[in-house]
């Protein structure tokens, strides 16, 4: 099972990752866990300058803007 982290203050490009990584998982057949962390000092804790953030396995893979669908399938396989 994969951790996930989605770090962003809950605004819809937030809820868009979420939702991608979701889907991304479902077609890999891939079992995450998802968690989301909207406190602004735990985001910045992390390293994230712009949201959303993503951490896979406690390691910070994307910031800012919604993810590449091609690239979440890469970080969910790895």
């Amino acid at each position: 099972m994969k951790n996930i982290k989605v770090y962003g203050p809950g605004c819809k490009r937030c809820d868009a990752t979420e939702a991608m990584i979701k889907d991304a998982a479902t077609k890999l057949g891939i079992e995450v866990a998802i968690e989301k962390v909207s406190d602004a000092r735990a985001i910045a804790m992390a390293g994230v300058m712009s949201t959303p953030g993503i951490a896979i396995d406690g390691k910070l893979v994307h910031a800012g803007g919604l993810p590449d669908a091609t690239k979440l399938g890469q970080w969910l396989s790895a």
